[in-house]
């Protein structure tokens, strides 16, 4: 049995990978193994709705009341569940996927993801067959979770205790999660908003914008003259920036930018960062050179936040954009992010390129073959091990392969680091080449 859980919850392609049916059973599995309330919020797909709906009626069937959040971001379903003392709380979303994809996420009482120990308990329910469903007398109510988004938001803005006023953004909000709330949130605090992707028809959702395509945030900073450019993907969880150069600033930028940040005022416990095996090389020589320590988790900001919660650091994140302020909230948080950034801007009196500057980015190409499971599993090879092991020796002692499978989607990806763009394209397309030939 493969495991249904991956790296962010169950993801797949609608009604082939994920249909109703399963989604009825997830519901079912989490209303039997939780005793109190569930909030479940949607992003803007056209199947968000219909499988919110599903896994409602599979909680009710087995007992919990549900409160629905309707459309909101991830980190908003997380904060909510943890204020308004729910047993759980479930977000359907696939992020950064396009609109063909969803995704049923899960988090705790505390806030946080479920451990894996919790979703196996699910994936077996569900796996089983077994149905503990409560009597006649017993089902659930599903209601409107009332005030719930406007809750969130004033969280949001009340924050940092500082004035955008006069500051120039663009905004990118995917046509996902994001459109409801961050041109309310970014006036409400001061800043005049230059918005972009922000109509969701069902289907445009990260489509050619957002955090995972930046040409159309990068024009509008340029065409209005913005000092910063912030995008979102679709389910709010992820932010990344443009600088008033039009110049990408990505996850590790932001944190090598807000460590430093947190580490001048105190606030960046035990003196650490926690990154991932994908964060680019030159974020740990940026720790190395500020007396920062940097530890590395797998990937998936899920691990990001376990190794801040056993080592109790506060800070942390991923390249792609997850970032995580263990102080303020249990998941990355795009807007959250955005508004520390740009405070920080703000009461630094620098540009966004400046502090950008206190990290050197090695060059690092990432590239991604198709790959189902079997093909997954031929990673770990004799085969595969040769041709990392070569790939490693053509890059030297200044450079860096990784070759992992992608936790969301049918991919193997290959990320390679060089002092040139050039010798990091050449490696990653040498082993991507040799592993796609190998026979499955």
């Amino acid at each position: 049995m493969g495991r249904l859980f991956g790296t962010d919850g169950i993801r797949g392609i609608v009604n082939k990978e994920l249909d109703c049916e399963l989604a009825l059973r997830v519901g079912i599995a989490l209303g039997s193994s939780v005793k109190g309330d569930v909030l479940i919020g949607m992003d803007t797909r056209a199947s968000s709705e219909m499988l919110a709906a599903a896994v409602a009626s599979g909680l009710a069937a087995a007992g919990r009341r549900v409160e629905l959040l309707g459309v909101c971001t991830t980190p908003a379903v997380a904060y909510l569940v943890k204020k308004r003392g729910a047993s759980a709380g479930v977000m359907i979303s696939a992020s950064h996927n396009p609109y063909e994809y969803n995704g049923i996420k899960v988090f705790g009482a505390d806030g946080y993801k479920l451990p894996d120990s919790e979703e196996d308990k699910i994936e077996e329910a569900v796996f089983s067959g077994r149905k503990a469903l409560a009597s006649c007398d017993g089902v659930g109510r599903i209601d409107r979770a009332l005030g719930a988004r406007e809750e969130y938001l004033d969280f949001l803005a009340g924050l940092f205790g500082i004035s955008l006023n006069g500051m120039k953004i663009a905004v990118d909000c995917a046509n996902g999660s994001t459109s409801w709330i961050a041109e309310e949130l970014f006036s409400r605090i001061g800043a005049r908003c230059y918005m972009i992707n922000k109509s969701p028809d069902g289907k445009n959702i990260n489509q050619n914008c957002g955090s995972t395509s930046l040409a159309k945030l990068k024009s509008a900073v340029l065409a209005h003259g913005c000092e910063v450019g912030i995008a979102f993907d679709g389910d709010g969880d992820r932010c990344l920036a443009i600088d008033e150069c039009g110049c990408e600033v990505d996850g590790d930028y932001i944190m090598a930018i807000l460590s430093l940040y947190l580490k001048s005022e105190g606030k960046l416990a035990h003196n650490t960062l926690i990154g991932t095996v994908m964060t680019n090389l030159g974020l740990s020589k940026f720790c190395e050179e500020n007396g920062i320590s940097f530890k590395a988790s797998a990937v998936g900001d899920r691990y990001v936040s376990d190794m801040m919660r056993e080592g109790g650091y506060c800070f942390g994140g991923e390249q792609s954009g997850h970032i995580i302020f263990g102080d303020i909230a249990t998941t990355g948080d795009g807007l959250l992010t955005a508004i520390a950034l740009l405070s920080h801007i703000k009461k630094s009196k620098k540009s966004l390129a400046e502090l950008a500057r206190v990290m050197k980015k090695y060059p690092q190409l990432t590239v991604n073959i198709s790959a189902d499971k079997e093909k997954k599993r031929s990673l770990d090879t004799d085969t595969v091990r040769a041709i990392i092991k070569e790939g490693e020796k053509k890059l030297g002692k200044s450079g860096r392969l990784l070759v992992r499978p992608s936790g969301t989607e049918a991919l193997i990806r290959i990320m390679a680091e060089a002092e040139s763009e050039e010798l990091a394209r050449e490696v990653a397309m040498f082993v991507a080449e040799k592993i796609n030939g190998i026979p499955v």
